[in-house]
């Protein structure tokens, strides 16, 4: 059994370390002052510009996307050292294309979507939204009343979203709807694409969040769609809007492995220098315990990670695996944190390290694309033959 990487995605994985290092780690002083000052954390539009440069130029645009629009159809093997690399830094960026409705669009376009959205997506040049979540139905898709009835070549969409990233700003908008009511709640469900400006489709308001990050809730009131942007069969929505959340919880597990390496590295650096009453905490027992457990941990989720991407790769039901990674490397990351916060005392509350932020995105993390309990009861059912 070989657990090393090959060598062009180890490479891969450094290239992406060294640009974090140059490239994002200088920016967050400017992040952490704007988000204390109350401003949006994000790059403003010239950084924003010149990393997108930069990152086109290292070839780092596409990387998971087929190849025939451009893309390097890289594994999920190789996406697991990516996303854990850009995850040490609370600079917010993400390479284009954003992964999950990447990996949708894949499973489902037809030529002509092909060509009008997912071709100029990966290529960088749009923005793309999801909406999945309503007002009374988050993690139990069931409960979803936003509905799509055809009428005539269209489809007339009705219904609320919300929590949902970039809605503002995407000039596409996967939306997911009920196509056919059936008895026992088990709804048909389908996903259509559609575009910025289309009447009746409204971005109702913003929603700010912990950590200065925003989300939004949409409002489809006779929203219609043209029929050949129905993504996918009818009817069958779930299985690709599945892929597209799996693809998410997979970045989520590498993002908290990221997190929680650069707060530890945080606390093996200051652990030696801080003393009290005479010794360094470096030679306190409860400190000695927080590295060693965060160092085995961060190990544990590390290695089931990339066996869930592997797994993944080989085309391998993996199911019951994410909802253990997206569990237990999130609540990992959230504990190794809230450790090093403590470690460092006083300034461990401060706005002046990167700490804090990374708590808010781990705590949403535990109730994003599925809260934790969630995911434990998945697995536990599944184990227990309870799934009817």
């Amino acid at each position: 059994m070989n657990f090393d990487l090959l060598d062009e995605h180890r490479m891969l994985k450094e290239l992406v370390r060294q640009f974090v290092d140059r490239e994002l780690m200088p920016l967050e002083a400017g992040v952490l002052a704007r988000e204390a000052g109350g401003a949006s954390p994000s790059l403003p539009a010239d950084e924003q510009a010149r990393i997108d440069a930069v990152t086109r130029e290292l070839g780092l645009w596409g990387l998971d996307a087929p190849a025939d629009v451009g893309g390097a159809d890289l594994p999920a093997v190789a996406l697991v050292g990516v996303n854990e690399e850009l995850a040490r830094t609370v600079t917010p960026y993400t390479l284009p294309p954003d992964s999950p409705n990447l990996r949708m669009l894949m499973a489902t376009v037809t030529d002509r979507q092909r060509e009008a959205y997912l071709a100029p997506y990966v290529r960088g040049e749009t923005i793309s939204a999801i909406g999945i979540s309503e007002p009374s139905a988050g993690s139990d898709p069931a409960g979803m009343t936003t509905t799509a009835v055809k009428d005539g070549d269209d489809w007339v969409i009705n219904g609320r979203k919300i929590w949902i990233t970039r809605a503002a700003d995407a000039d596409f908008t996967i939306v997911m709807a009920v196509t056919e009511k059936k008895p026992g709640g088990r709804n048909a469900v389908s996903a259509f694409l559609i575009d910025k400006g289309t009447p009746g489709f409204t971005v109702a308001r913003r929603i700010p969040m912990i950590g200065g990050q925003s989300t939004y809730e949409v409002v489809l009131d006779d929203c219609r769609v043209p029929g050949w942007k129905l993504l996918g069969t009818p009817g069958q929505g779930f299985a690709p809007m599945q892929v597209r959340l799996g693809t998410r919880r997979i970045e989520m597990a590498s993002w908290s492995i990221g997190m929680a390496q650069r707060a530890l590295d945080m606390m093996i650096d200051f652990a030696p220098q801080r003393t009290t009453f005479g010794r360094p905490l470096g030679e306190r027992q409860t400190v000695q315990n927080w590295i060693a457990e965060a160092a085995t941990k961060i190990h544990a989720a590390r290695l089931m990670t990339y066996d869930c991407a592997w797994k993944l790769d080989e085309a391998r039901d993996v199911r019951q695996e994410i909802s253990m990674i997206k569990a237990f490397a999130v609540e990992m990351a959230y504990e190794v944190v809230d450790r090093a916060m403590q470690l460092h005392g006083a300034m461990g509350m401060t706005r002046e390290l990167p700490l804090h932020l990374m708590a808010s995105r781990l705590r949403t993390m535990r109730i994003y694309d599925g809260p934790t309990e969630v995911h434990r009861w998945v697995v536990a059912r599944n184990l227990l033959g309870t799934r009817a």
